[in-house]
């Protein structure tokens, strides 16, 4: 990977000469997008803030050894992903579906939006949340990559450590379980 095609990995380098100031902006360029991965996949507050924390100390702890072969936020969630399946193998995941609609309530909306329209909305960002949080956890974790972060088929896999057929056929069958339970 070329380290000046992605930003965050000169950053990161930076970070690895003693550059805090490069930590720092890291840090707040992904933090929000980070907690939301962590909080929609894990669905428990209390394990996110763990996790967060955690991810962030191996990315502290890794930065002498480094080496840019992805993009920095797919490393970071590569990162993250580890952390959430050996989170789930000790521990039966909790659903938290109220926790997670709450934060996602909290996505801003436009000022001039009638409120017949943000009831609408909300509704269905209410029913989406409930169809993704039913779907299989292998399902769940490539849409959110998918959707929320925005990777390629290539990223998800990197992420996840699965084939990109195997993350294109999850996707796949994510999508038509989405639409069939949407539609109900």
């Amino acid at each position: 990977m070329d380290v000046a095609v992605d930003p965050d990995a000169m950053l990161m380098l930076a970070y690895a000469r003693g550059d805090l100031v490069a930590f720092e902006t890291l840090y707040a360029r992904h933090r929000g997008t980070l907690y939301r991965y962590l909080l929609r996949s894990l669905r428990d507050p209390h394990r996110t803030d763990e996790l967060f924390q955690e991810t962030w100390s191996r990315v502290i702890n890794a930065r002498a050894s480094y080496q840019p072969q992805a993009k920095f936020s797919t490393w970071l969630l590569q990162i993250a992903h580890n952390l959430i399946v050996d989170s789930l193998r000790r521990q039966k995941p909790m659903a938290v579906g109220d926790e997670a609609e709450a934060a996602l309530s909290n996505v801003a909306m436009p000022e001039r939006e009638q409120p017949e329209h943000a009831l609408s909305n909300l509704e269905r960002r209410r029913n989406l949340q409930h169809a993704i949080d039913r779907l299989p956890d292998e399902q769940r974790e490539v849409i959110l990559l998918r959707l929320e972060q925005e990777l390629s088929l290539e990223e998800i896999a990197s992420v996840t450590g699965t084939g990109r057929e195997t993350v294109k056929s999850r996707l796949r069958y994510a999508m038509n379980r989405l639409r069939e339970v949407l539609s109900e």
